[in-house]
């Protein structure tokens, strides 16, 4: 089965109750979890609100990346995520994103692999190289390669 990686992230109610409950929606979704990353907290980015709760998980998935994008989107639905209108960044209940799924690069209007900026990202990248440090994001390289360009955005590991 294809294996991906997924950014999970919240800043708005219960950020923490809300990732263990996407992790567990995901397997009733038929979304195997292979490993997931200790829960980071970490300042907004491009955003504003209180501070996030990130993780990363690695799943396997009989779903082409276009459904599991999909899966993840309703996931989100379910968990009260609102996405206004013209608004990039808002605070979120919950956040899903597809990073990774296999080496596939992709630009379509519905989803870019890899993820854009990921690479730019602590909230990504610590919780990333956390459970698979060797993994290469296409055109960008290691993820503990890329570790050294966030080292200026706090993000500390959650007890």
């Amino acid at each position: 089965m294809p294996v991906a990686y997924v950014a999970l992230g919240a800043n708005l109610g219960e950020p923490v109750r809300a990732l263990k409950g996407a992790l567990r929606a995901m397997s009733e979704a038929g979304i195997e979890l292979l490993a997931c990353s200790s829960f980071y907290r970490t300042e907004p980015i491009d955003s504003n609100g209180p501070d996030y709760v990130n993780a990363v998980a690695k799943v396997s998935t009989n779903l082409t990346a276009d459904d599991l994008l999909r899966r993840l989107l309703a996931i989100e639905k379910e968990f009260g995520r609102i996405r206004p209108a013209g608004v990039h960044n808002a605070p979120r209940t919950l956040d899903l994103d597809l990073l990774l799924y296999e080496e596939n690069v992709l630009q379509t209007p519905f989803l870019t692999l890899p993820h854009p900026r990921m690479h730019e990202r602590a909230f990504v990248l610590v919780p990333l190289a956390e459970i698979s440090p060797e993994t290469v994001i296409p055109g960008k390289g290691r993820v503990k390669d890329l570790l050294p360009g966030v080292t200026d955005q706090r993000i500390e590991k959650m007890a």
